[in-house]
């Protein structure tokens, strides 16, 4: 089958209450923000130009109607995207410190996202991707998690490169044991990896963020990236790495960097039309650079899509920027 789409993403779409402050009655504001991390990645890739198509559930409520209207606005494909009435739209409220960093509850007992069967997975649609895209936080219970799990191996079979976002995310887990060996069930099947620096330590034991890479490549991918904060990103090959610092920026809202970083880094991965193993230092470097321009427009806005910029901004960031 041709290949006309360029990334597929599977995974929750949510609602972000993100903390805006307090009313005039001393009491906490939160702002309706859509979210979800493969959302926020397929925004950055549909930004970027790519051809982009989410897969995953919500509930008929006014939350889910706001989700599917706010896809269709960003320009991603939301044939697959399940609107149930037997279940509520899954809500994380997020608490910001004051350096932007996050603190998260989350209304998921069940949510809608963590429902969605395989067998309402869209098969026709698997098979025309270039790229297929998971996080971690759909596989905390069943029937999402055997979704995720049957979909990578179908658009596996069909010819699409594997791309994994491990999301640690406690309070959805039973315990850290489990968080650790489901996000580590899905690695073998990944081409190409993205790691935040608190969940390299977390899959590997290995405090230095290098040698964590090289443990991550020895478990499957060609590709693994480790997202350092402020202090850009280590992006690692079997024949080595380069750590790309990142740009400095009055950061106030962290939410999305990562997810906008990969979208970044995957668009512009995807129009080399090659195997992750074929790719050069110079395309990795590049390729990493592009994304970390991306995540620092990101996070001098509040929410996860809302906060996504457009490849002209990015290019004009880098022109500035060096």
């Amino acid at each position: 089958m041709e290949k006309s789409m360029d990334v597929i993403g599977l995974g929750e779409l949510l609602i972000d209450f993100t903390d805006v402050g307090k009313s005039a009655n001393g009491m906490r504001l939160f702002e309706q923000n859509p979210g979800g991390a493969p959302p926020n990645f397929l925004t950055a890739v549909s930004h970027m130009g790519g051809k982009a198509a989410f897969i995953g559930k919500v509930g008929s409520d006014m939350h889910g109607l706001f989700l599917k209207e706010t896809l269709e606005k960003e320009k991603i494909d939301v044939s697959n995207l399940v609107i149930s009435s037997d279940v509520f739209t899954t809500l994380a409220f997020v608490a910001l410190e004051p350096d932007g960093e996050r603190e998260f509850s989350f209304a998921r007992k069940p949510g809608a996202d963590t429902m969605l069967k395989f067998e309402e997975v869209n098969q026709d649609l698997l098979q025309s991707t270039r790229i297929f895209h998971t996080g971690s936080l759909s596989l905390t219970v069943d029937p999402s998690r055997t979704a995720t799990v049957e979909s990578i191996k179908f658009a596996k079979k069909s010819g699409a490169v594997i791309s994994y976002d491990p999301n640690y995310r406690a309070s959805l887990w039973d315990s850290e044991e489990k968080a650790i060996n489901g996000m580590k069930s899905l690695i073998a099947t990944a081409d190409m990896m993205k790691v935040s620096d608190e969940e390299s330590v977390l899959l590997t034991g290995e405090k230095d963020y290098r040698r964590a890479a090289e443990i991550l490549l020895s478990m499957g991918p060609s590709v693994v990236a480790v997202t350092l904060g402020a202090d850009g990103v280590y992006a690692a090959m079997r024949d080595g790495g380069v750590l790309v610092p990142g740009f400095r920026v009055k950061a106030v809202d962290a939410t999305g960097a990562g997810d906008s970083f990969w979208g970044g880094f995957i668009s512009q991965y995807v129009k080399t039309g090659r195997k992750p193993s074929e790719l050069t230092k110079e395309e990795l470097t590049e390729f990493t650079k592009f994304g970390n321009a991306t995540a620092a427009l990101c996070v001098q806005k509040f929410g996860g899509i809302p906060s996504v910029p457009y490849e002209k901004e990015v290019r004009e960031f880098l022109k500035n920027n060096g």
